[in-house]
């Protein structure tokens, strides 16, 4: 009896567990709630929800820059991706082109030769002409441009079939080019020995006009074209040409008259039409011409076809100086030992309104050359210059020169520093008799 108290009282009991049971089984479980963050920090979340997460930005300054720049970036990228697809669109015509450059060259044949246009038939053919042989009916290519033809003009042609197949465009003769005066030359007005008035004459005809045109416009008349400086050999006419270029601004153009012959029949006059229209187009200018009885001389009846070439020559000279087209701010100047040669065409006003004589020196010429000439040499006490001054001999500048020059070089053969009276003595008899061709001073006196 009373074990089964304890055994009933057990089992009365268990129908009140299997009921705890049950209802702890029907609540969910909830977990506790996390502490609050005292003093602790917080620890970092792991794994992909932490990865997942964005953190909260408050938008700045800085971060709009940023973006700013980021889609300037994006557009950049943009504009090289349009770039590069539009480059390997463009590349198969650049191969086309290259191939069609390259037929084009060897239709155009290599070399080509050089000729003149003489007139236009049609659209596709002309007459041309070169300089060493006669003219030719020949046909023009398609790939040449039309409209830059013209009479006159100079132009490629195939080495073969002569059909022209190219323009030169601007041509200036190699010649004329290197006739221009780069470099001013070095020598002025005060390294002229007298000559005052063939130096105010030259700067009335040839500077005045170019600086100060409304002068002669005001006084109502026009400035001289041209001057000629002749006289003997020596006496300054080159020294004076140079002094103009020197003070001178505008384009000067020196040119030898000897180089106006050329070997082929109408190079001559060719060359001078190139030497005024490159004047013209470079003006103001001066065109120097020394030594214009090479190609100035008087007419007469030619028998050889160089002597005609020579005249076709000097009738270009003269229509270019004086003829239909006006000359404008381009003067010319010209220099001859022998003026009692020249045309009289060459020399009559409207071509040369001034003819500048160059004589001799005098005795106060004499003295100034001889001062400019040995102003930087080291003479000796014993040297008179006044008795080389008075002498009886017709002295040139070109020849006082040459007597300093020697007179210097007979000091220095002896190594000596100093130039003496006697040195000046022997420069001189050297001098005069090379003058006279061989024949001693005094000799037959």
């Amino acid at each position: 009896m009373g074990q089964g108290t304890p055994g009933g009282m057990g089992r009365q009991g268990l129908p009140g567990e299997r009921k705890q049971d049950g209802d702890k089984k029907e609540k969910k479980f909830e977990p506790a709630a996390p502490p609050s963050r005292v003093g602790r920090r917080q620890r970092k979340q792991k794994g992909p929800e932490a990865a997942a997460r964005l953190p909260t930005v408050t938008p700045l300054t800085k971060c709009k820059l940023r973006l700013l720049k980021l889609e300037r970036i994006k557009d950049y990228l943009i504009m090289e991706e349009e770039f590069v697809a539009s480059q390997e669109r463009l590349k198969p015509h650049e191969d086309k082109n290259e191939e069609d450059r390259s037929k084009v060259d060897d239709l155009r044949g290599s070399p080509m030769s050089v000729g003149n246009l003489e007139e236009l038939i049609d659209e596709n053919h002309a007459i041309v002409s070169s300089s060493v042989g006669p003219e030719y009916y020949v046909s023009i290519l398609s790939f040449v441009d039309k409209d830059q033809l013209e009479p006159g003009c100079a132009i490629l042609m195939h080495n073969k079939v002569l059909s022209v197949v190219g323009l030169l465009q601007d041509e200036v003769d190699p010649m004329v080019s290197v006739m221009k005066v780069e470099k001013a030359p070095l020598e002025s007005y005060a390294d002229i020995g007298g000559l005052d008035a063939q130096i105010q004459e030259i700067k009335e005809a040839v500077e005045l006009p170019l600086t100060h045109p409304e002068l002669y416009e005001d006084i109502g008349i026009k400035p001289p074209k041209g001057v000629i400086l002749y006289g003997e050999p020596g006496t300054g006419k080159t020294l004076l040409a140079k002094a103009v270029a020197n003070s001178t601004s505008a384009t000067f153009l020196r040119v030898v008259g000897s180089e106006l012959i050329q070997k082929y029949l109408g190079d001559g006059p060719k060359l001078v039409r190139e030497l005024f229209r490159v004047a013209d187009d470079l003006s103001p200018s001066i065109v120097f011409i020394d030594e214009i009885d090479a190609v100035g001389t008087k007419r007469y009846d030619a028998h050889s076809g160089g002597e005609r070439e020579i005249q076709r020559t000097m009738l270009e000279l003269l229509n270019q100086l004086d003829g239909f087209d006006s000359r404008g701010d381009v003067k010319v100047i010209l220099a001859t030992n022998k003026i009692e040669s020249l045309d009289p065409a060459l020399l009559r006003p409207g071509r040369i309104d001034r003819k500048i004589e160059f004589p001799l020196p005098d005795i106060k010429t004499r003295r100034r050359i001889f001062q400019i000439h040995t102003s930087r040499m080291t003479l000796a006490e014993d040297v008179n210059l006044e008795e080389f001054v008075m002498t009886k001999d017709e002295f040139s500048g070109a020849d006082i020169k040459a007597i300093c020059t020697e007179a210097g070089l007979l000091a220095l053969r002896e190594r000596r520093m100093k130039v003496t009276h006697a040195d000046f003595k022997k420069a001189k008899e050297k001098v005069m008799f090379k003058k006279k061709e061989g024949v001693p001073e005094g000799l037959y006196m």
